[in-house]
Protein backbone atom coordinates (compact mmCIF):
# COMPACT_ATOMS: atom_id res chain seq x y z
CA UNK A 1 0.00 0.00 0.00
CA UNK A 2 1.71 3.41 -1.13
CA UNK A 3 2.29 5.47 1.97
CA UNK A 4 0.32 8.30 0.39
CA UNK A 5 -2.80 6.47 0.44
CA UNK A 6 -2.51 4.66 3.77
CA UNK A 7 -5.67 5.90 6.27
CA UNK A 8 -5.12 5.81 9.56
CA UNK A 9 -6.07 2.63 11.81
CA UNK A 10 -10.14 3.56 13.06
CA UNK A 11 -11.02 3.06 17.31
CA UNK A 12 -13.61 0.78 15.42
CA UNK A 13 -11.14 -1.29 13.56
CA UNK A 14 -9.13 -1.30 16.63
CA UNK A 15 -12.02 -2.64 19.02
CA UNK A 16 -12.32 -5.63 16.19
CA UNK A 17 -8.66 -5.88 16.05
CA UNK A 18 -8.21 -6.49 20.03
CA UNK A 19 -11.59 -7.96 20.52
CA UNK A 20 -9.93 -11.35 21.43
CA UNK A 21 -7.99 -10.02 23.77
CA UNK A 22 -10.73 -8.89 26.18
CA UNK A 23 -11.18 -11.41 28.64
CA UNK A 24 -7.23 -11.69 29.11
CA UNK A 25 -6.55 -10.33 32.59
CA UNK A 26 -2.95 -9.22 31.70
CA UNK A 27 -1.28 -8.70 28.73
CA UNK A 28 2.62 -8.03 27.70
CA UNK A 29 3.41 -5.54 24.79
CA UNK A 30 6.48 -6.00 23.05
CA UNK A 31 7.46 -2.18 22.20
CA UNK A 32 10.66 -1.50 20.40
CA UNK A 33 10.20 1.83 19.99
CA UNK A 34 9.92 1.65 16.31
CA UNK A 35 6.27 2.67 14.29
CA UNK A 36 4.67 -0.95 14.31
CA UNK A 37 5.20 -1.64 18.05
CA UNK A 38 4.63 2.13 19.00
CA UNK A 39 1.08 2.35 17.00
CA UNK A 40 0.47 -1.01 18.91
CA UNK A 41 1.26 0.48 22.12
CA UNK A 42 -1.01 3.53 21.28
CA UNK A 43 -3.79 1.68 19.64
CA UNK A 44 -4.27 -0.98 22.61
CA UNK A 45 -3.70 1.81 25.46
CA UNK A 46 -7.25 3.66 23.15
CA UNK A 47 -9.00 0.55 23.28
CA UNK A 48 -8.39 -0.39 26.83
CA UNK A 49 -8.93 3.02 28.34
CA UNK A 50 -12.42 3.16 25.76
CA UNK A 51 -13.62 -0.51 28.07
CA UNK A 52 -14.69 -0.53 31.74
CA UNK A 53 -13.08 -3.53 32.23
CA UNK A 54 -10.45 -5.26 30.50
CA UNK A 55 -6.68 -7.25 31.03
CA UNK A 56 -3.94 -4.63 32.55
CA UNK A 57 -1.03 -3.87 30.09
CA UNK A 58 2.37 -3.91 30.46
CA UNK A 59 4.97 -2.27 27.79
CA UNK A 60 8.25 -4.12 28.26
CA UNK A 61 11.24 -2.75 25.30
CA UNK A 62 14.03 -5.11 25.40
CA UNK A 63 17.64 -3.37 24.71
CA UNK A 64 20.17 -5.76 23.09
CA UNK A 65 22.99 -3.29 23.80
CA UNK A 66 24.05 -3.85 20.05
CA UNK A 67 23.74 0.18 19.02
CA UNK A 68 24.28 3.21 21.09
CA UNK A 69 21.15 4.98 20.09
CA UNK A 70 19.44 1.91 22.25
CA UNK A 71 19.22 3.51 25.39
CA UNK A 72 17.83 6.65 24.53
CA UNK A 73 14.93 4.71 22.52
CA UNK A 74 14.30 2.85 25.45
CA UNK A 75 13.49 5.45 27.27
CA UNK A 76 11.64 7.30 25.12
CA UNK A 77 9.30 4.86 25.07
CA UNK A 78 9.28 4.45 28.84
CA UNK A 79 8.41 7.83 28.93
CA UNK A 80 5.69 7.34 25.72
CA UNK A 81 3.77 4.36 28.04
CA UNK A 82 3.89 6.66 31.24
CA UNK A 83 1.87 9.28 29.45
CA UNK A 84 -0.47 6.55 28.68
CA UNK A 85 -0.84 5.04 31.70
CA UNK A 86 1.01 1.77 31.12
CA UNK A 87 3.77 0.27 33.04
CA UNK A 88 6.85 -0.51 31.43
CA UNK A 89 9.93 -2.35 32.18
CA UNK A 90 13.05 -2.23 30.34
CA UNK A 91 14.56 -5.34 29.79
CA UNK A 92 18.85 -6.28 28.91
CA UNK A 93 20.53 -8.64 27.14
CA UNK A 94 23.72 -8.44 29.23
CA UNK A 95 26.88 -10.88 28.68
CA UNK A 96 29.40 -11.14 25.91
CA UNK A 97 27.50 -10.98 22.27
CA UNK A 98 27.97 -13.99 19.45
CA UNK A 99 30.24 -12.47 16.32
CA UNK A 100 28.53 -14.25 13.78
CA UNK A 101 24.68 -15.48 14.07
CA UNK A 102 23.63 -11.88 16.19
CA UNK A 103 20.34 -11.61 14.98
CA UNK A 104 19.34 -15.49 15.80
CA UNK A 105 21.37 -14.91 19.11
CA UNK A 106 19.49 -11.29 19.74
CA UNK A 107 15.90 -13.03 18.90
CA UNK A 108 16.43 -16.20 21.52
CA UNK A 109 17.99 -13.40 24.41
CA UNK A 110 14.67 -11.33 23.72
CA UNK A 111 11.98 -13.73 23.62
CA UNK A 112 13.52 -15.40 26.97
CA UNK A 113 13.65 -11.59 28.56
CA UNK A 114 10.53 -10.93 27.34
CA UNK A 115 9.00 -14.45 28.67
CA UNK A 116 10.83 -13.79 32.33
CA UNK A 117 9.16 -10.57 32.09
CA UNK A 118 5.07 -12.04 31.43
CA UNK A 119 5.13 -14.42 34.26
CA UNK A 120 6.13 -11.87 36.88
CA UNK A 121 3.03 -9.30 35.30
CA UNK A 122 1.02 -12.42 35.62
CA UNK A 123 0.42 -12.83 31.67
CA UNK A 124 -0.27 -15.28 29.59
CA UNK A 125 -0.21 -13.40 26.37
CA UNK A 126 2.94 -11.02 24.61
CA UNK A 127 1.46 -9.45 21.88
CA UNK A 128 3.63 -8.36 19.35
CA UNK A 129 3.41 -5.68 16.46
CA UNK A 130 4.01 -8.13 13.71
CA UNK A 131 2.00 -6.27 10.31
CA UNK A 132 0.79 -7.49 6.87
CA UNK A 133 4.42 -6.76 5.82
CA UNK A 134 6.33 -8.80 8.04
CA UNK A 135 3.30 -11.57 6.64
CA UNK A 136 4.60 -11.27 3.23
CA UNK A 137 8.18 -11.09 4.09
CA UNK A 138 7.62 -14.36 5.98
CA UNK A 139 6.07 -16.19 3.22
CA UNK A 140 8.66 -14.72 0.74
CA UNK A 141 11.52 -16.15 3.13
CA UNK A 142 10.12 -19.53 3.85
CA UNK A 143 9.69 -19.66 -0.19
CA UNK A 144 12.91 -18.92 -1.05
CA UNK A 145 14.27 -21.65 1.51
CA UNK A 146 11.99 -24.30 -0.01
CA UNK A 147 9.30 -24.53 2.85
CA UNK A 148 6.15 -26.46 2.08
CA UNK A 149 2.72 -25.71 2.52
CA UNK A 150 3.00 -25.37 6.32
CA UNK A 151 5.83 -22.84 6.92
CA UNK A 152 3.66 -20.73 3.58
CA UNK A 153 1.12 -20.20 5.98
CA UNK A 154 3.33 -17.90 7.43
CA UNK A 155 2.53 -16.38 10.99
CA UNK A 156 -0.67 -16.98 12.56
CA UNK A 157 -3.14 -14.65 14.84
CA UNK A 158 -2.25 -16.48 18.28
CA UNK A 159 1.31 -19.06 18.37
CA UNK A 160 2.66 -20.65 21.15
CA UNK A 161 5.45 -18.43 22.76
CA UNK A 162 9.04 -19.77 21.39
CA UNK A 163 10.61 -21.62 24.00
CA UNK A 164 7.96 -21.16 27.09
CA UNK A 165 4.53 -23.12 26.42
CA UNK A 166 3.24 -21.71 29.38
CA UNK A 167 2.51 -18.34 27.38
CA UNK A 168 0.46 -17.67 23.88
CA UNK A 169 1.86 -14.96 21.49
CA UNK A 170 -0.79 -12.85 19.64
CA UNK A 171 -0.42 -11.05 16.64
CA UNK A 172 -3.43 -8.28 16.45
CA UNK A 173 -1.79 -6.39 13.61
CA UNK A 174 -1.26 -9.30 11.35
CA UNK A 175 -3.85 -7.72 8.98
CA UNK A 176 -2.92 -4.17 8.39
CA UNK A 177 -0.56 -2.62 6.48
CA UNK A 178 2.27 -1.18 8.21
CA UNK A 179 1.83 2.30 5.88
CA UNK A 180 -1.15 2.21 8.07
CA UNK A 181 0.45 2.32 11.40
CA UNK A 182 2.85 4.92 10.23
CA UNK A 183 0.02 6.69 9.30
CA UNK A 184 -1.90 6.44 12.48
CA UNK A 185 1.27 8.34 14.25
CA UNK A 186 1.82 10.91 11.99
CA UNK A 187 -2.08 11.85 12.79
CA UNK A 188 -1.64 11.37 16.42
CA UNK A 189 1.74 13.15 16.13
CA UNK A 190 3.35 10.95 18.09
CA UNK A 191 7.02 10.23 17.22
CA UNK A 192 8.81 7.04 17.12
CA UNK A 193 12.43 5.60 16.43
CA UNK A 194 14.47 4.63 13.22
CA UNK A 195 16.58 1.38 13.39
CA UNK A 196 18.94 1.39 10.50
CA UNK A 197 19.07 -2.64 10.76
CA UNK A 198 16.09 -2.24 9.23
CA UNK A 199 17.87 -1.54 6.19
CA UNK A 200 20.96 -3.17 6.24
CA UNK A 201 21.46 -5.34 3.47
CA UNK A 202 23.75 -7.62 5.20
CA UNK A 203 20.62 -9.25 6.30
CA UNK A 204 17.97 -11.37 4.57
CA UNK A 205 14.63 -9.06 5.89
CA UNK A 206 16.30 -6.11 4.85
CA UNK A 207 17.10 -7.42 1.33
CA UNK A 208 13.22 -9.13 1.11
CA UNK A 209 12.30 -5.41 2.10
CA UNK A 210 14.31 -3.93 -0.92
CA UNK A 211 12.68 -5.61 -3.54
CA UNK A 212 8.82 -6.06 -2.50
CA UNK A 213 8.00 -2.91 -4.63
CA UNK A 214 9.43 -4.44 -7.31
CA UNK A 215 7.75 -7.29 -6.81
CA UNK A 216 4.42 -5.34 -5.93
CA UNK A 217 4.43 -3.57 -9.50
CA UNK A 218 4.09 -6.91 -11.01
CA UNK A 219 0.90 -7.70 -8.97
CA UNK A 220 2.58 -9.38 -6.32
CA UNK A 221 1.93 -7.58 -3.33
CA UNK A 222 2.30 -7.78 0.52
CA UNK A 223 -1.84 -7.94 0.46
CA UNK A 224 -1.78 -11.12 -1.83
CA UNK A 225 0.76 -12.82 -0.33
CA UNK A 226 -0.56 -12.51 2.98
CA UNK A 227 -3.78 -13.31 1.30
CA UNK A 228 -2.22 -16.49 0.36
CA UNK A 229 -0.89 -17.08 3.86
CA UNK A 230 -4.31 -17.02 5.06
CA UNK A 231 -5.50 -19.84 2.81
CA UNK A 232 -2.89 -21.51 3.44
CA UNK A 233 -3.71 -21.44 7.09
CA UNK A 234 -7.27 -23.01 5.71
CA UNK A 235 -5.76 -25.79 3.95
CA UNK A 236 -3.46 -26.54 7.03
CA UNK A 237 -6.48 -27.07 9.61
CA UNK A 238 -8.08 -29.39 7.35
CA UNK A 239 -4.93 -31.07 6.67
CA UNK A 240 -4.35 -31.38 10.02
CA UNK A 241 -7.71 -32.61 11.19
CA UNK A 242 -7.00 -35.56 8.49
CA UNK A 243 -4.18 -36.62 9.56
CA UNK A 244 -5.89 -37.27 12.85
CA UNK A 245 -8.19 -39.05 11.81
CA UNK A 246 -5.51 -41.33 9.47
CA UNK A 247 -3.52 -41.96 12.99
CA UNK A 248 -6.47 -43.39 14.88
CA UNK A 249 -7.27 -45.74 11.23
CA UNK A 250 -4.08 -46.76 11.19
CA UNK A 251 -2.63 -47.26 14.13
CA UNK A 252 -2.43 -50.60 15.97
CA UNK A 253 -0.06 -50.07 19.03
CA UNK A 254 1.86 -48.43 21.16
CA UNK A 255 3.78 -47.85 24.44
CA UNK A 256 3.26 -45.17 26.87
CA UNK A 257 6.06 -44.37 28.88
CA UNK A 258 6.22 -41.58 31.38
CA UNK A 259 3.50 -39.97 29.63
CA UNK A 260 4.82 -40.26 26.19
CA UNK A 261 4.50 -42.28 23.54
CA UNK A 262 7.74 -43.96 22.91
CA UNK A 263 6.74 -46.72 20.01
CA UNK A 264 3.99 -46.45 17.57
CA UNK A 265 3.14 -49.20 15.25
CA UNK A 266 1.19 -48.72 12.50
CA UNK A 267 -0.80 -50.92 10.04
CA UNK A 268 1.68 -50.75 7.01
CA UNK A 269 -0.58 -51.34 3.80
CA UNK A 270 -3.23 -49.15 5.45
CA UNK A 271 -0.33 -46.59 5.47
CA UNK A 272 0.61 -47.01 2.20
CA UNK A 273 -2.75 -46.60 0.75
CA UNK A 274 -3.16 -42.80 2.35
CA UNK A 275 -3.00 -39.88 0.19
CA UNK A 276 0.87 -38.85 -0.19
CA UNK A 277 0.62 -36.06 1.76
CA UNK A 278 -1.55 -36.93 4.57
CA UNK A 279 0.98 -40.05 4.76
CA UNK A 280 3.99 -37.49 4.94
CA UNK A 281 2.62 -35.58 7.63
CA UNK A 282 1.46 -38.37 9.61
CA UNK A 283 4.90 -39.92 9.83
CA UNK A 284 6.77 -36.39 9.93
CA UNK A 285 4.86 -35.56 13.23
CA UNK A 286 5.43 -39.26 14.61
CA UNK A 287 9.00 -39.17 14.00
CA UNK A 288 8.99 -35.60 15.84
CA UNK A 289 6.86 -37.55 18.92
CA UNK A 290 9.13 -40.15 19.07
CA UNK A 291 12.45 -38.96 18.23
CA UNK A 292 14.88 -37.00 20.20
CA UNK A 293 15.78 -33.85 17.47
CA UNK A 294 12.68 -32.36 17.82
CA UNK A 295 10.39 -31.22 14.24
CA UNK A 296 11.59 -33.50 11.21
CA UNK A 297 13.65 -31.38 7.91
CA UNK A 298 10.88 -31.31 5.15
CA UNK A 299 13.80 -32.62 2.94
CA UNK A 300 15.14 -35.17 4.62
CA UNK A 301 11.29 -36.37 5.63
CA UNK A 302 10.22 -36.69 1.84
CA UNK A 303 13.72 -38.93 0.28
CA UNK A 304 12.78 -41.51 3.62
CA UNK A 305 9.14 -41.63 2.84
CA UNK A 306 9.86 -41.89 -0.84
CA UNK A 307 12.33 -44.49 -0.37
CA UNK A 308 9.83 -46.22 2.27
CA UNK A 309 6.69 -46.39 -0.51
CA UNK A 310 9.10 -47.73 -3.27
CA UNK A 311 10.32 -50.44 -1.41
CA UNK A 312 8.54 -53.72 -1.81
CA UNK A 313 5.73 -54.89 1.19
CA UNK A 314 7.64 -58.14 1.08
CA UNK A 315 11.14 -56.15 1.89
CA UNK A 316 12.31 -55.13 5.33
CA UNK A 317 12.92 -51.65 5.39
CA UNK A 318 14.37 -49.61 8.22
CA UNK A 319 16.03 -46.05 8.37
CA UNK A 320 16.77 -43.47 11.09
CA UNK A 321 15.63 -40.12 10.84
CA UNK A 322 15.75 -37.35 13.91
CA UNK A 323 16.38 -39.50 16.43
CA UNK A 324 13.55 -41.92 15.64
CA UNK A 325 13.86 -45.58 13.82
CA UNK A 326 11.81 -46.11 11.30
CA UNK A 327 11.38 -49.79 10.44
CA UNK A 328 8.79 -51.45 8.17
CA UNK A 329 8.21 -55.59 8.35
CA UNK A 330 6.01 -57.57 6.99
CA UNK A 331 2.41 -56.00 7.66
CA UNK A 332 3.57 -53.39 10.04
CA UNK A 333 5.58 -50.24 10.23
CA UNK A 334 7.26 -48.83 13.21
CA UNK A 335 8.59 -45.84 14.58
CA UNK A 336 10.58 -45.68 18.00
CA UNK A 337 13.52 -43.93 19.95
CA UNK A 338 16.68 -44.54 17.92
CA UNK A 339 19.22 -46.64 19.72
CA UNK A 340 22.26 -44.25 21.12
CA UNK A 341 25.43 -44.02 18.87
CA UNK A 342 28.56 -45.86 19.65
CA UNK A 343 31.51 -43.44 20.83
CA UNK A 344 34.70 -44.30 18.84
CA UNK A 345 36.88 -46.52 20.66
CA UNK A 346 40.60 -46.48 20.64
CA UNK A 347 42.82 -49.14 19.54
CA UNK A 348 46.22 -49.52 22.04
CA UNK A 349 48.18 -47.76 19.79
CA UNK A 350 46.23 -44.45 20.07
CA UNK A 351 44.46 -44.81 16.78
CA UNK A 352 41.04 -43.94 16.36
CA UNK A 353 38.63 -46.90 13.92
CA UNK A 354 35.17 -45.29 13.17
CA UNK A 355 32.32 -46.71 14.76
CA UNK A 356 29.22 -47.88 13.17
CA UNK A 357 26.52 -45.85 13.43
CA UNK A 358 23.09 -45.29 12.68
CA UNK A 359 22.67 -43.30 9.57
CA UNK A 360 20.85 -39.79 12.15
CA UNK A 361 20.02 -36.71 10.48
CA UNK A 362 20.78 -33.06 11.47
CA UNK A 363 17.82 -31.08 13.57
CA UNK A 364 15.08 -29.26 11.40
CA UNK A 365 15.77 -25.57 10.53
CA UNK A 366 13.64 -22.79 8.88
CA UNK A 367 14.05 -24.49 5.60
CA UNK A 368 12.67 -27.50 6.97
CA UNK A 369 9.17 -25.99 8.33
CA UNK A 370 6.24 -26.94 6.57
Amino acid sequence: MPAADAQPVSSAQARRLFAPLADQPAIVIAVSGGPDSTALLWLVSRWRAARKQGPALFAVTVDHGLRPESRREAQQVKRFAASLGIAHRTLHWRGVKPKTGIQEAARNARYRLIADAAKRAGARLVATAHTQDDQAETVLFRLMRGSGPSGLQGMTDFAPFPGDPALRLVRPLLTVPKARLVATLRKAGIAFADDPSNRDPRYMRPRLRGIMPALAAEGLTAERLATLARRLQRVEEALQRAVEAAADAVAVNFEDRGGRRDRIVFDRGRFLRLPAEIALRLLGQTVARVGSEGPVELGKLETLFESLTQTSPRVAFRRTLAGAMVTAAGQTLTVEPAPPRRTRVQKPGGSRIPALTTRKTGTSDEAGRR
